[in-house]
């Protein structure tokens, strides 16, 4: 009798448009409510980046300058002391392209982690679909990487690289890149639920991939003794998408791309937003129980 009054409760509330608080809804219908907060998506990526930079004097300025002292820092450090002056050309624009790229990529993966964790109360007081979260950290980092790109497109023409049409390529190669770290940072949001000591991790596996994707040298050039470690690393995602910010303007030895790595980012892309989109929904019942 007890377990037939329990259903009847259930299907009254049901009828009255009562649904248990941070029930998971089905796939398809959770990414339309998604959608639907694309505008709340966006404004809390915008007043993420003011309130971050609105205390400092120089305010938003800190987005550009911080990966232009990175870049002036390992271009010091490696294409002054460690290469001794034996600069290649265009290496400023190999070193730009590199820092902010890896930048965008390590700002979604480190951050991203905690976008459901830092905001516990907002995911135990509001209801709304928790994906919302990550995706505005996203959003925010993509915005900081947007004058990067100007930087870039600035840099280029200050070295002397002339415009091509292979420059519009960095459109959907900027596509790519914001999807598969979309994917990353809902896969490491839901592992720092359950796991919070990976945030203490994720900076260590950033600065691996740092040192492994070639940002201040080329891995072509450095191992090309060596085709078995190039034929490995070349599925390195972070490198595949480096490979292919340079060879957008850069067609010389070491500094290009083959072909074939546009078919490898978008696989990894679409393998990215999908486990990853995947991985975050089958947890959004736990979100809510953030302690």
């Amino acid at each position: 009798m007890k377990g037939s009054d329990s259903m009847s409760l259930a299907e009254e509330a049901a009828r009255a448009g009562l649904h248990r608080v941070g029930a998971r809804p089905p796939f398809w219908i959770y990414l339309r409510q998604v959608w639907r907060r694309r505008q709340f998506i966006y404004r809390l990526a915008r007043y993420r980046i003011e309130a971050q930079n609105g205390q400092n004097r120089l305010g938003m300025a800190w987005v550009l300058l911080k990966p232009i002292i990175d870049a002036a820092v390992y271009g010091t450090v490696f294409g002054l002391f460690l290469m001794r002056g034996n600069i290649p050309d265009h290496y400023l624009l190999f070193l730009v392209v590199g820092v902010f790229m890896f930048e965008f990529f390590s700002g979604c993966f480190t951050a991203g982690a905690k976008s459901i964790t830092r905001n516990a109360n907002l995911v135990q007081s509001l209801s709304f679909p928790r994906m919302a979260l990550p995706l505005a950290l996203v959003t925010e980092k993509f915005l900081e990487f947007v004058p990067m790109l100007a930087i870039i497109l600035a840099t280029a023409l200050g070295t002397g690289v002339r415009p091509t049409t292979d420059w519009l390529l960095l459109f959907p190669l900027v596509a790519l890149f914001c999807i598969f770290n979309a994917g990353v940072t809902m896969f490491t949001a839901r592992l720092t639920v359950h796991f919070r000591d990976l945030t203490q991790l994720l900076p260590f596996a950033s600065r691996l991939l740092f040192y492994t994707s070639g940002i201040f040298y080329s891995l072509d050039l450095a191992f090309a003794n060596n085709p078995t470690f190039l034929k490995i690393i070349a599925f390195q995602p972070i490198h595949e998408f480096l490979s292919l910010g340079r060879s957008v303007f850069l067609d010389e030895p070491g500094f290009g791309a083959p072909p074939e790595f546009w078919l490898y980012a978008a696989a990894w892309s679409a393998v990215s937003i999908v486990v990853g989109s995947l991985f975050f929904w089958a947890a959004e019942e736990r979100y809510g129980r953030v302690d």
